[in-house]
């Protein structure tokens, strides 16, 4: 535990703790008569904390992003997938007790198990030293994970629209605004694709052109592009 504590560069003030946010529900169950806790209900926490920082950073550092942009990079950032790479950098699996059975069957590279105990580990940091530290723990992974997000080239939604229903010869696409709201400085718009005279597609932004591009977005995810 002392060298994880290192890898994670927190010293825990109450080991018992870390011991059961690395303790598998397998092993609990091995060692039944020594009554040991899993880390199921620091899982639970963990899951909590991580999305209330996750959502916090998210909202103050990227103001570019409209409301449904924002929920799918969190999910991005919180899923099971994001998780295991996260435990993998760190070489968590390693630090599990697992039962015999579970540690012979692969259980310290299982997904599931991996991820898990991630935000076991969350919610012990938090309980043991507040959510600060839980915060500096998350953002080392977290804030690395949303600069490659926003690498990403920009993508055309709208041209891509037109792009497929050009292959139609007589179909039109037209973009037409629904509402806009809010005081100048920070306008919000709402936008409709339609496809002749029937509408495939809504989206809103803080300009007209994120607004459209949003629309052709989710007419194109509607689509199965």
């Amino acid at each position: 535990m002392k060298e994880f504590e290192k890898v994670i560069e927190y010293k825990f003030n109450n080991q018992k703790l870390l011991k059961e946010a690395l303790t598998h529900s397998s092993y609990a169950n091995e060692h039944r008569d020594k009554k040991i806790e899993c880390n199921e209900r620091l899982e639970f926490l963990g899951d909590a904390v991580l999305s209330i920082v996750v959502a916090d950073y998210i909202f103050e550092n990227c103001p570019e992003l409209p409301e449904g942009e924002l929920t799918k990079l969190r999910s991005a950032l919180v899923c099971e997938k994001a998780l295991y790479k996260f435990g993998k950098s760190i070489n968590l699996g390693n630090y599990l007790l697992l039962s015999r059975g579970e540690k012979n069957g692969g259980g310290a590279d299982r997904s599931s198990i991996v991820s898990d105990a991630f935000e076991a580990v969350i919610a012990a940091i938090y309980l043991d030293g507040g959510i600060e530290a839980a915060k500096k723990h998350i953002l080392r992974f977290v804030i690395p994970e949303i600069k490659n997000h926003n690498k990403k080239p920009f993508k055309d939604y709208k041209t891509s629209l037109q792009e497929i229903v050009q292959k139609n010869p007589g179909e039109k696409i037209s973009y037409r605004l629904v509402s806009e709201s809010g005081p100048d400085h920070d306008k919000h718009f709402i936008f409709e694709v339609l496809l002749n005279s029937n509408v495939i597609g809504k989206g809103g932004g803080r300009s007209k052109k994120e607004a459209e591009q949003n629309a052709a977005r989710e007419a194109l995810e509607l689509m199965g592009y």
